[in-house]
């Protein structure tokens, strides 16, 4: 059974100001079912919170670890939960 979860990844790297956040949306949009956001920290990470079936969310997280994203991310931390609902689509914050 593919379960709702929630994904928060933390990027690390060069991610603010290259488009990282418009990407991320734009990845998520595309693999579909997802509901969340991108949004950068005051620390030069992006935060993305992405919920959904597990499978599509470890399809985000493979992209952000691995995919051609704008800028450059040196890391990805990331942590898994219950999902909280609350969002209404995927956006950039």
């Amino acid at each position: 059974m593919n379960e709702n979860v929630r994904l928060t990844a933390w990027v690390r790297g060069r991610v603010q100001g290259v488009g990282f956040r418009w990407w991320t949306r734009a990845t998520a949009l595309g693999i579909g079912g997802l509901c969340g956001y991108a949004g950068n920290l005051g620390d030069g990470r992006v935060q993305v919170v992405a919920e959904g079936a597990r499978e599509r969310c470890e399809q985000l997280l493979d992209w952000l670890r691995h995919g051609d994203t704008p800028g450059r991310a040196d890391g990805v931390t990331e942590i898994w939960s219950e999902p909280r609902g609350g969002y209404d689509g995927f956006e950039i914050r």
